[in-house]
């Protein structure tokens, strides 16, 4: 079993709030966050941003796998992830990944490169997780 961490902190109220996130590998060490870079396109990240990449990267990682059993190997693949947040039932949801994938795979046909990302897609642990239980631990300081 591997565990990776993420974490974030949070100052503040929801519009004039401040925040920072951070991963345990260091790739993102404070990074800010917050309602204008999530809401209204101010330069910066956001969790969707961050889900998008965490998408796609995991999605390239299976559908190389999944070409590796079938003995091709692919020179190139390069996957985007289009995640939708929007208001649902009075609340915000994210509502959809779509992936977006191009590959260059010498040997594949039209129809194991389409059965491949299929599989890959279905498979994915980040796809996975977009329809995973959410468990949590919470505490007051």
């Amino acid at each position: 079993m591997t565990v990776n961490t993420g974490s974030a902190i949070w100052r503040g109220g929801l519009k004039d709030g401040k925040g920072n996130i951070s991963a345990k590998s260091g790739v993102l060490e404070n990074v800010p966050y917050g309602f204008a870079k999530r809401f209204e396109g101010e330069a910066g990240t956001n969790p969707e941003e961050l889900i998008g990449a965490a998408h796609a990267s995991c999605f390239s990682m299976a559908l190389s796998m999944v070409l590796g059993e079938h003995n091709l190997t692919a020179d190139e693949i390069k996957t985007s992830a289009d995640v939708t947040l929007e208001q649902v039932d009075g609340g915000f949801a994210v509502t959809k990944s779509h992936l977006t994938v191009t590959a260059r795979i010498p040997g594949a046909s039209e129809d194991a490169f389409a059965e491949a990302a299929k599989t890959a897609k279905e498979n994915c642990p980040i796809s996975k997780l977009l329809n995973a239980d959410i468990t949590m631990d919470a505490s007051l300081d």
